[in-house]
């Protein structure tokens, strides 16, 4: 069992909260019982298992487990409340491909509990691929893998400069913005990149000339605006219908 603070493999996993770190280790953690048990099942490459001793033998065997002292789970977390259990997951190559169905492109979405719940939203909707410009809240945050409920496990994400993105999404551009058509009233032949943009600006203007349409959601009420996650939920699913 480490009981110490300065052991080394504890020191690095506690430099994985700075997003510096995870991009030169090439690797991120998942936190909680059921999404180390779910990261272990599914096959994940895992380079690390980290579990205090009472959850021990609540998760799934792996060879690279590491019983650590409740002490020291606790300077490792970003919970409030600990359950005891972490795997430092190797992430998957960032390879930019062209989607395979119905896509997303976030467009400076910028925070991560957002970014967590559309990749949340877009799995359970059978949106696979799921672009990410760079001025978006990074996916493998622990906030964002929090609020993806593993789901970041789930779906092709895929990061890099917008115009390196454009190149390779192969479908119409659909974007979400209130100036545009009802979108339940919107009809296309075949699948769509649906774009969620920054949570106060919007789209870029790049990515407007190259939207092919405009769709916006109908408000009462006096309301104006809805948070991006959940924009992007109904959208998913309206659009989906319409595809």
């Amino acid at each position: 069992m480490i009981i110490s603070k300065q052991n080394s493999l504890v020191k690095e996993i506690k430099s994985l909260h700075d997003k510096k770190f995870r991009d030169r280790l090439g690797v991120y953690v998942v936190e909680g019982i059921k999404p180390v048990k779910e990261a272990i099942e599914l096959g994940l490459n895992i380079r690390d298992v980290v579990v205090t001793d009472k959850v021990c033998p609540l998760v799934p065997n792996h060879d690279r487990m590491v019983v650590v002292s409740d002490a020291v789970f606790e300077y490792l977390s970003e919970e409030v409340t600990p359950q005891g259990a972490m795997a430092i997951v190797i992430k998957s190559p960032n390879v930019i491909k062209s989607p395979t169905g119905n896509c997303l492109l976030l467009d400076g979405v910028s925070d991560p509990s957002n970014v967590g719940a559309i990749i949340r939203t877009a799995a359970a909707a059978g949106y696979k691929d799921v672009y990410m410009t760079g001025e978006c809240a990074d996916p493998y945050s622990q906030k964002a893998v929090r609020s993806s409920m593993s789901c970041i496990f789930r779906v092709n994400v895929m990061r890099g400069e917008l115009d390196a993105l454009l190149e390779n999404i192969t479908l119409p551009l659909v974007v979400a913005d209130m100036d545009g058509q009802n979108a339940f009233n919107f009809n296309t032949d075949g699948d769509i990149c649906l774009v969620i943009g920054n949570e106060g600006r919007g789209v870029s203007e790049r990515v407007r000339e190259k939207a092919k349409y405009t769709v916006s959601i109908p408000m009462e009420n006096g309301v104006e605006s809805l948070n991006a996650a959940v924009s992007a939920g109904i959208l998913m699913y309206g659009l989906k219908k319409k595809a």
